[in-house]
């Protein structure tokens, strides 16, 4: 059986990856300025962030439609007899039930929609390892099930920077931004029961970067190999010097350096600070 590999472009994959493993991308969109945008298609991170500090509305974002996915599915079955459709968690987006809807409404092809539970490179991490198997021939509930098997090691803390932003898009009350501000508190978020919820308060943000790495080191003491993703929001000179200096520190452990795009930028804001990993499989 041939089986193709899909993810939306809240995964943030480079191009050069995706071509690599032959990963299908779907993009998500932002309206910023009136304008409806495909982030990794029409818009990169870079500009996004360079143009949202020109726009006095905040962004808003958009998930692909059914039809997308129906195009997109009975293109591939030209060519495949299934696909596994991995997307950001279905607790802060609608994608993966578009991916159901539409799964149900083509012929030709099996599609095995599955919700990720989380988002960003850390949900790259899904259709690579997918990729590989599907490579050597696995089939796809095979492939689903070991996907389940590397989602109870995945783990992944995101620090918000700007306390603004999030009182702005109407997730923080005007009170708390303002007291969080003059404390200089930095929420530690991560995914539970597949939405983002608060993990810890920490005062600054040195000691929140501080705190991450003591999460990760508590999962790397087990002993098994370990991949790591440093993601940041128009921080990368920053993201670079963190992953030196854990690179120095964790020698056997492969780190990445990755972003948040457009869409989940919208919703962090520009500063933000985020690791995630998961067991090497």
């Amino acid at each position: 059986m041939k089986t193709a590999i899909v993810t939306d472009s809240t995964a943030y994959i480079p191009n050069e990856l995706r071509d690599q493993y032959d990963i299908k991308m779907i993009p998500l969109s932002v309206i910023l300025g009136g304008e409806s945008y495909r982030e990794e298609v029409d818009i990169s991170a870079s500009d996004f962030y360079q143009e949202v500090k020109h726009e006095e509305k905040l962004p808003t974002t958009s998930q692909p439609s059914v039809g997308s996915f129906v195009e997109l599915y009975e293109d591939l079955a030209k060519e495949y007899d299934a696909v596994i459709s991995i997307h950001l968690s279905s607790g802060i987006s609608g994608t993966y039930q578009g991916a159901v809807q539409a799964g149900d409404m083509v012929e030709g092809i099996q599609v095995y929609p599955y919700d990720s539970e989380i988002s960003c490179m850390v949900q790259g991490f899904y259709p690579i390892y997918a990729s590989k198997l599907a490579s050597e021939g696995v089939e796809p509930e095979e492939i689903v099930q070991k996907l389940d098997e590397m989602k109870e090691t995945v783990s992944a803390y995101f620090m918000v920077d700007d306390l603004a932003h999030l009182q702005r898009g109407g997730r923080l009350s005007a009170a708390q931004a303002i007291i969080g501000s003059l404390l200089q508190v930095k929420p530690l978020l991560h995914f539970q029961e597949k939405v983002i919820v608060p993990f810890e308060k920490i005062r600054t943000r040195k000691k929140a970067m501080k705190r991450i790495v003591e999460l990760l080191d508590n999962d790397i003491q087990k002993g098994y190999p370990m991949q790591v993703v440093i993601i940041h929001a128009n921080r990368e000179e920053e993201a670079e010097k963190w992953k030196e200096e854990l690179e120095e520190k964790y020698p056997d452990t492969d780190f990445s350096v990755s972003y948040f795009g457009p869409v989940i930028g919208t919703h962090l804001g520009e500063g933000s600070m985020g690791m995630g990993w998961s067991r090497k499989m």
